[in-house]
């Protein structure tokens, strides 16, 4: 008997098939002992306590009751695909997963548990397809994230794919399906939740001693752009309290990480309800000629107070945040980024499209020419601000006309950072329903080709407008490429290659020192690319320092 099944019935929490029902095949909908719930053929828990139990428990004043931990005594191998988000949801998941007992490997063919965080947009199931070579092991293959959500029909039935998925709000369940697994049963749990925003829990980091961390401060959509599965896999915004962002921040000052990065799908929406007080606060004025689908929010901490308090707590570590939506940027928040020295002078300015009929049909919420004034008031508003973007090619409906137009507004903000991707039509999507991916497979292609060469012409001309300036760079590690050379990221989210060689310390130590991962170094620009920019280092200094030099 394998040891997690062993641990669950001396815990009297799982019984055999023949205890639960002693005629083989019998249904799950059949059979079960008194005060037991199904949970698959021939398998059942005890059930909990009811309604009533937890009525009559609150009239007296008891305490509601906890579940105890299942016990976990495997490894788990952790896999994560997609976005930032994807990675703080395996940091959180591998959190349960270490309270309940597990321990982690890097090895596959010694994992018990193998954890595949997927994401809707680059997919990542394929993982599954392609199998995993484990002669020795019969591990219980475990999806979790947006593509679990979005595919649990085929990958948990049709395909047979893998004995667990998890929907990105269902990972505290995670103890609980891994038992039901180990009964030989599939498991699943993919609702979508109101309220979850895991704000009890602090992530591990999965890479330990690392200089940069992401912290989630927010969950869900609710734009309902019409191309975008977000809102579907991930469900309604709903924001943390701000008191457990700060203490995850300030733990991660204290273990000496320097580089923060806030999270969410519509990050700068974040309105955080958890204190009475503020409840009744006005909703924020929308960035000027843009609109959303739903009635203005009023009441809650907004995104200004939460980024002001996080840049509070350590001067020496620097705040970003993504990915925000263009229409909430007042006024307010600009200011903030433009007086705080450790709040990176970098903005990601979602466009999508440069045509504002494709803009309609995408249900974004603003037209071209509102968005080529935003981009002028931000720059307007934090003198020497980067900008980065994302870009559909060949959405529904899309003329060449109208990427024409996509292209002249690379042209005309010129970006220091894009994201470019071809259209991929997804289901339950407003386009799934409504338009027609009548573009194709080689337009498409066709398209975002030609956007990627406009893209990193108009990069490079930017980048190459900081030759023979001084960058402030955070050290992150050696390059890729050399090990006489490290590699760091610039305020503007750029990377930046120099050599790995003595410098001196500006902070006044007369021995030459060699800058390590987590330092902030100048390095003097010598050569850019559409991608990099490369120098020489000048000294090691601080973040304080260069802000108040500069």
């Amino acid at each position: 008997m394998l040891p997690w099944r062993r641990a669950l019935r001396a815990a009297g929490l799982l019984r055999s098939a023949a205890a639960a029902d002693p005629r083989p095949g019998t249904s799950r909908r059949t059979r079960c002992g008194p005060g037991e719930r199904p949970v698959g053929r021939g398998v059942a828990l005890p059930a909990g306590p009811d309604l009533r139990q937890f009525l009559r428990g609150a009239a007296a004043g008891e305490p509601r009751p906890e579940p105890g931990p299942v016990p976990g005594t495997g490894k788990v191998y952790l896999e994560t695909y997609g976005c930032q988000m994807n990675v703080n949801d395996t940091e959180i998941a591998w959190a349960i997963l270490q309270k309940n007992g597990y321990a982690r490997t890097k090895e596959l063919d010694e994992a018990d548990v193998i954890l595949l965080v997927t994401c809707s947009v680059s997919e990542g199931v394929q993982r599954c397809n392609r199998g995993w070579a484990l002669p020795h092991k019969d591990p219980s293959p475990l999806v979790a994230g947006c593509m679990a959500e979005r595919l649990k029909e085929e990958i948990l039935h049709r395909e047979k794919l893998v004995d667990i998925v998890a929907g990105p709000d269902a990972y505290r369940d995670l103890p609980r399906l891994l038992a039901v697994a180990e009964s030989g049963q599939q498991a699943a749990n993919v609702l979508l939740s109101l309220d979850e925003t895991y704000a009890d829990i602090l992530p591990v980091q999965t890479s330990a001693g690392g200089t940069t961390a992401f912290v989630s401060i927010m969950r869900g959509c609710d734009n309902m752009c019409s191309y975008c599965i977000v809102p579907f896999t991930r469900g309604r915004e709903r924001s943390r309290p701000i008191a457990s962002i700060l203490q995850e921040v300030q733990m991660l000052s204290d273990q000496g990480v320097k580089e923060v990065t806030l999270l969410g799908q519509n990050v700068n929406s974040f309105r955080d309800m958890s204190e009475v007080q503020f409840q009744s606060a006005a909703a924020p004025v929308l960035s000027r000629g843009f609109s959303t689908v739903y009635k203005a929010k009023p009441g809650g901490l907004r995104f200004a107070h939460l980024l002001d308090q996080v840049s509070r707590i350590d001067p020496e570590m620097r705040i970003r945040f993504t990915s925000p939506h263009p229409k909430d940027f007042p006024d307010e928040v600009l200011q903030l980024i433009q007086e705080r020295h450790n709040i990176c002078k970098q903005l990601h300015l979602p466009a999508q499209s440069g045509s504002t009929r494709v803009l309609e049909a995408m249900r974004r919420g603003y037209t071209r020419e509102a968005y080529l004034e935003l981009v002028h008031h931000v720059r307007e508003s934090i003198p020497g601000v980067r900008l980065s973007s994302d870009f559909i090619a060949g959405f529904c409906g899309e003329t060449e006309d109208d990427h024409q137009q996509t292209l002249s507004l690379l042209r005309e903000v010129r970006y220091n950072v894009g994201f470019l991707f071809a259209y991929s039509m997804r289901q339950k999507t407003r386009a799934y329903h409504r338009l027609q991916d009548d573009v194709p497979a080689d337009i498409k292609k066709r398209r975002l080709e030609e956007l990627i060469t406009v893209f990193r012409e108009e990069a490079a001309r930017a980048n190459e407008a900081m030759v023979g300036q001084s960058q402030l760079v955070l050290v992150e590690g050696p390059s890729k490429r050399s090990a006489s050379e490290l590699c760091g990221r610039n305020d503007g989210n750029i990377k930046v290659i120099f050599p790995d060689a003595e410098i001196e310390d500006a902070a006044g130590c007369k021995a030459l020192v060699r800058a390590q991962p987590g330092d902030y170094v100048l390095v003097k620009v010598t050569s850019a690319s559409s991608q990099t920019l490369k120098g020489v280092p000048l000294c090691r200094t601080s973040l304080s320092r260069s802000a108040a030099c500069h």
